[in-house]
């Protein structure tokens, strides 16, 4: 192209000097001369603009050079705060898993050592005519000595806000104690309870202690709210229910604090009698949480309308289906299909808030974050704690609570 530019200059020349030696009358080398001049001046006119555009071009590649460096220098910031963080989390988690641990080997041991007193007594009988096996009887028995004695403890697991990590809730868990301090597994004293009617007893034993945590936490204007687990058929039990009403309703102050959660199965079969009293407390201004909820296909007008407040999924299943563009969405009124980065905000319309539960690895927690999850709980924001000892003695059921809730077994 350049070529082709110059032999047009030439040809301008050539006839610039055509033109003067024809029209002006000059002399021929005056003509050449003329020309020339005119076929350099635009070769020069051309050289000096192409050298512009080639320094203009040399700049805008530097400036593009200077801003990528930026921008990988700031990667590089990001990912070594990133890599810290990561370090110090595992560490945290490290030293957790290696108390659980110990704490879980210590359980194992005292486990062993009763079953083999146990069959060694078996062995030691000549016959054995039980309608129950032996080993459900002991935990049954187990189960209600720890409930006359009052032994029922609370271990607490913080639900933590995103990203910032700060403390927002506990959610309370139930352990019962042998007279040696050993812990019964929960999936031992669940089952017994259920086979013999005691969730409205436990229930009411880990209300009392979660309402004087709360009271404690409130004491020293901390304000953290506290999930506390109850069973669908203490919301059904007639005889439990109505102490359990007095109790809330003597307690209506901490409504903004307590929050009661039930499995999702429970509650999308909830019976008459178990909506009514679900609307007795909801009146009261207390809230409802639903965990292990299966997937997103939730009905929110429903859920709202209900007093549920909260929304507990697995974190891993939360983050497959917002990912997946066919995956299941919440019901509501919007009328067309919402992407899962809008979920959240869907949810929040009808004042429900979502809370990613299970979370073990900080992966999992950079995937959260980028659907706006608002709340995370799991062993990589903390593991459930027993309280401190003190707060144990502090936040004991009375004798008289103990006596009355015993009786019923």
């Amino acid at each position: 192209m350049t070529f082709v530019l110059f032999l047009l200059y030439i040809a301008i020349g050539s006839g610039v000097g055509y033109g003067v030696n024809t029209y002006a009358g000059l002399s021929l080398p005056l003509s050449l001369a003329s020309g020339a001049i005119v076929s350099v001046i635009l070769a020069q006119i051309h050289v000096l603009s192409a050298s512009s555009r080639s320094r203009q071009q040399l700049d805008e590649r530097m400036d593009q050079v200077e801003r990528r460096n930026r921008d990988t220098a700031e990667r590089v910031d990001v990912i070594d705060a990133r890599t810290e963080a990561v370090e110090a989390t595992v560490k945290h988690e490290l030293t957790e898993r290696r108390d659980a641990l110990v704490s879980e080997m210590k359980q194992l041991e005292g486990l062993i050592d009763r079953l083999s007193r146990s069959f060694e007594s078996k062995l030691s009988e000549p016959s054995i005519v039980s309608a129950v096996a032996p080993q459900e009887d002991s935990v049954l028995r187990d189960v209600k000595d720890a409930l006359k004695d009052g032994r029922v403890d609370l271990h607490l697991q913080p639900i933590v806000s995103l990203p910032q990590r700060r403390v927002s809730f506990y959610e309370g868990f139930t352990r019962l104690r042998r007279p040696d301090g050993s812990l019964i597994l929960p999936a031992e004293f669940l089952d017994a309870g259920r086979r013999a009617n005691l969730m409205g007893i436990i229930d009411n034993f880990t209300l009392f202690r979660c309402v004087q945590i709360v009271r404690r936490l409130a004491e020293r204007d901390r304000r953290v709210g506290v999930f506390c687990n109850i069973a669908a058929s203490s919301l059904e039990d007639t005889a439990f229910f109505p102490m359990f009403l007095q109790f809330m309703t003597e307690n209506r102050d901490l409504s903004g604090a307590v929050i009661f959660e039930i499995r999702a199965d429970q509650f999308e079969t909830r019976s008459r009698t178990m909506r009514d009293n679900m609307d007795r407390l909801t009146a009261l201004g207390f809230r409802f949480s639903i965990d292990h909820a299966s997937d997103l296909s939730l009905d929110l007008p429903r859920l709202q309308a209900a007093g549920v407040r909260f929304v507990k999924m697995n974190g891993t299943t939360l983050i497959d289906q917002l990912r997946d563009p066919h995956g299941a969405r919440p019901v509501s009124s919007i009328n067309r299909r919402v992407g899962g980065e809008e979920v959240s905000a869907v949810f929040s319309r009808y004042g429900v808030t979502m809370i990613a539960e299970k979370i073990e690895d900080e992966a999992s927690v950079v995937e959260i974050l980028e659907y706006d999850i608002p709340y995370g709980q799991g062993h990589i924001f903390g593991a459930p704690r027993p309280i401190k000892a003190s707060l144990m003695e502090e936040t004991a059921p009375p004798q008289a609570l103990v006596e009355r809730l015993s009786s019923f077994g």
